[in-house]
């Protein structure tokens, strides 16, 4: 788990913003309005967060410095190779559109930057940059 105090910042893309859309394979249809945040490799290991591959917790009570995301579920999920525990994303819980409708309110662009605070090892502060 990370812990109290730590950070990254990733940078959007367009397969972040349109999660549903922008689809390189058929492997469900098209569902317009999802997003998720990318964790690169190289944190997940240096911060320890991990997916439903792990024992650790992989749900984080997130909220947003604008308010609009107020103590809402992200999870920690998907693995750059099978088998892995580091997570790849973070989505939300049950809500694959969660992020997409904060990106929406905040207007997100390719090239935007999120930085991902940890306030506590299991809660998150979301903060566009």
């Amino acid at each position: 788990m990370p812990n109290t105090g730590d950070s990254f910042t990733t940078t959007l893309k367009q397969a972040h913003l349109e999660w549903g859309s922008h689809r390189h394979t058929n492997s469900r249809g098209i569902i317009y309005g999802e997003g998720y945040l990318q964790i690169p490799a190289q944190i997940a290991r240096n911060l320890n967060i991990t997916n439903s591959n792990s024992t650790n917790n992989n749900v984080y009570l997130c909220s947003s410095n604008d308010n609009f995301l107020t103590n809402v579920n992200l999870k920690a999920t998907s693995c750059s190779h099978a088998g892995s525990i580091y997570a790849k994303q973070f989505h939300g819980s049950g809500n694959l559109k969660l992020l997409g409708d904060w990106f929406h309110h905040i207007n997100a662009q390719i090239g935007d930057q999120i930085r991902i605070d940890f306030i506590s090892p299991n809660q998150i502060l979301l903060i566009k940059i």
